[in-house]
């Protein structure tokens, strides 16, 4: 069984032309059995079957790693509950400096394990709310990749994610099967300087599962009224 689930997280992997070593593999595989440790005391994950786990997580998460160019590139991971997709991208290209957000700090003691556990270097988690990091002076306008995981509407992720992005870097958005937020991101696109490159749709391999990956490129500064307070940006989303 596990050796068959080995393969099937190689042979995803592949279809993104992402080639793992047995070390890699044997880090996903510490990874996944941290999470389902971790799930029985606290909620990490709905998903908590093999293959489901690596279709939907892991394959999913690396699934952004063909839009990377530069390996050593600075990521910060916004809303990153369990680490998707930041720790799965950490293990494809290590020498990515990668940071972990996320708003609820019993996360932090779970991403923390998992990245000591996995021996990830120049990687690490952080509590807060994406709209206090954004205004903070270490945080915003440092990366060259904001990366968010469906955990809003397009409008409200551009605000949450584009004040950490450094003019001419990018917000990746992983979204579902539907792009129908792309009408209603004009005017937060324009006001937060930022403008869609383009727009991924794949299907997951081995699986039905329909994916929309956004690429934004940020053309000028953010203006320093945003992001606002918090609970502004989801409670009056620029639209």
């Amino acid at each position: 069984m596990e050796l068959k689930l080995k393969e099937l997280l190689q042979d995803a992997a592949l279809k993104f032309d992402i080639s793992l070593d047995e070390e890699q593999i044997g880090k996903f595989f510490i990874y996944r059995d941290i999470l389902k440790d971790w799930n029985q005391r606290m909620n990490l994950t709905a998903i908590e079957d093999d293959r489901e786990i690596i279709i939907k997580h892991f394959i999913d998460s690396i699934s952004i790693c063909p839009i990377i160019k530069d390996k050593g590139s600075k990521i910060i991971d916004v809303g990153t509950g369990a680490g998707f997709p930041g720790i799965p991208v950490k293990i494809v290209y290590p020498d990515l400096k990668v940071k972990l957000l996320d708003s609820l700090k019993k996360r932090i003691g779970f991403l923390d394990e998992v990245i000591n556990r996995l021996g990830l270097k120049e990687i690490s988690a952080v509590h807060s709310r994406a709209e206090e990091m954004g205004q903070q002076t270490d945080y915003r306008e440092k990366y060259d990749i904001s990366v968010a995981r469906a955990v809003a509407n397009l409008p409200v992720l551009l605000e949450y994610c584009l004040p950490f992005v450094k003019v001419g870097g990018y917000f990746i958005a992983m979204k579902g099967s539907s792009v129908d937020e792309l009408e209603s991101s004009k005017k937060a696109l324009n006001e937060l300087g930022g403008k869609i490159e383009e727009v991924i749709e794949f299907n997951l391999p081995f699986s039905y599962i329909k994916r929309n990956v956004v690429v934004v490129k940020k053309f000028r500064h953010t203006p320093t009224k945003y992001p606002r307070k918090s609970g502004k940006p989801s409670k009056a989303p620029l639209v």
